[in-house]
């Protein structure tokens, strides 16, 4: 039997009730789980909610997957997905965050699952940029994106200190309004419903 043959027959038996092939099926996919989960929420913590979310919606759903719709590892990725992005909309706001950690300072994994959701992140902010003041948006890219200093900025840009500082704050404020990325963090800017 092929190993994508023994995953199907895994969840098979945890439809029918089975803990020990749940077990086994836990240990074969919780470190890729957490790894989309993470990528997403960048929270160790969040990170292995989600990843309890996930499996208790194996756990209790596993009937739903389907051979036809796609591998285990793409089923378990967009349920990963889907309840990462959840989290985010209903915690506090992470646009400062996100663009922090898309700076290129932290490098992702390989695997084309992560350059996915890597890439739909990035497109978000993008998309959002598109939508500020010009010489806000090149404040942003030039600080966040190519990791320049607020003095090399100035310098580049033929402006003040002070007036590249107020730029990239304005600008970060600016993109907190942007609907695109409102929909990433979520409308309810982090306060308690």
């Amino acid at each position: 039997m092929s190993n994508d043959q023994e995953n199907i027959q895994l969840l098979k038996d945890i439809a029918a009730g089975s803990r020990q092939a749940f077990d086994i099926f836990y240990e074969k996919y919780i470190s890729f789980v957490y790894q989309i989960a993470f990528s997403i929420v960048h929270n160790h913590a969040e990170a292995e909610d989600i990843c309890h979310d996930v499996f208790l919606e194996v756990y209790q759903k596993a009937r739903q997957y389907s051979e036809e719709k796609g591998s285990i590892k793409a089923w378990l990725a967009v349920k990963t997905k889907s309840r990462s992005l959840d989290r985010l909309r209903k915690n506090k706001p992470l646009l400062i965050h996100r663009l922090e950690n898309l700076s290129g300072s932290k490098k992702m994994e390989p695997g084309a699952d992560l350059q996915f959701l890597h890439s739909l992140e990035k497109h978000l902010i993008v998309e959002a940029l598109k939508a500020i003041p010009i010489e806000q948006r090149e404040a942003i890219i030039r600080s966040y994106y190519n990791g320049e200093t607020h003095n090399e900025i100035a310098m580049t840009m033929k402006k003040p200190l002070g007036s590249v500082k107020s730029l990239i704050r304005y600008g970060l404020n600016n993109l907190r309004k942007q609907k695109a990325l409102m929909q990433w963090v979520g409308i309810d800017r982090g306060e308690k419903k």
